[in-house]
């Protein structure tokens, strides 16, 4: 009924594969080797790599950051512009010798810079008859508040009796006489007290006292 296994095995090692020719699957591999130029290194080839340089750059520091000025007053600029003048002054007009240890003078020379203004008559602003009044007034003298009503309250002298301390007067004006060919004013608008030549044509010497 049932047939012996030797008839039903295959011919040949049972589970064995067939045979491959590799001959024949090498062939095309061969015929490109044949074909391909021959490359040949000598046994002593050094191989070099270029490697590019790369240099690293510090960048530049921020700029400082300026702290915005605060605008300044009108009446800080005022200030300023008064003190530039008052130096301009000084340095334009040196104040003379005869002023150390004359009290009327040495009061006069603080104000030395101090603008002109009509009418004025203390620090903040003086015109001559209020300049030479208030001058006087530190030491205590009380004079007239115009430059005719101080000629009348003192004495004429001659130039050649003048000390520094006395008044100069010509029409519509008056100073101090500071020595020498020198006297202080508050001369006009524009200007400020000062040290400076004697101008008047004919001045005439007043003294207080």
């Amino acid at each position: 009924m049932f047939g012996s296994p030797a008839s039903a095995a295959p011919s040949g090692e049972a589970g064995a594969l067939p045979a491959v020719d590799t001959a024949a699957l090498t062939a095309s591999a061969r015929a490109v080797l044949n074909t391909a130029p021959v490359v040949t290194a000598p046994a002593d080839a050094a191989w070099t790599v270029d490697v590019p340089v790369v240099t690293a750059e510090t960048p530049p520091p921020p700029p400082p950051v300026k702290a915005k000025a605060k605008a300044a007053s009108r009446s800080t600029t005022r200030a300023a512009a008064a003190a530039t003048t008052a130096t301009a002054d000084v340095s334009s007009a040196a104040v003379p010798q005869s002023v150390a240890g004359n009290a009327v003078l040495e009061i006069a020379a603080r104000y030395v810079g101090t603008p002109y203004v009509s009418g004025g008559s203390t620090p903040a602003g003086f015109d001559c008859s209020g300049f030479v009044s208030y001058v006087y007034a530190q030491l205590g003298v009380s004079l007239p508040r115009t430059s005719s009503g101080i000629k009348a309250a003192g004495t004429v002298i001659s130039r050649a009796d003048a000390q520094p301390g006395d008044l100069i007067w010509s029409p519509g004006h008056i100073s101090i006489y500071a020595g020498g060919n020198d006297q202080i004013d508050s001369p006009r608008p524009g200007k400020t007290v000062q040290f400076r030549a004697i101008w008047q044509s004919s001045p005439v010497f007043i003294r207080i006292g």
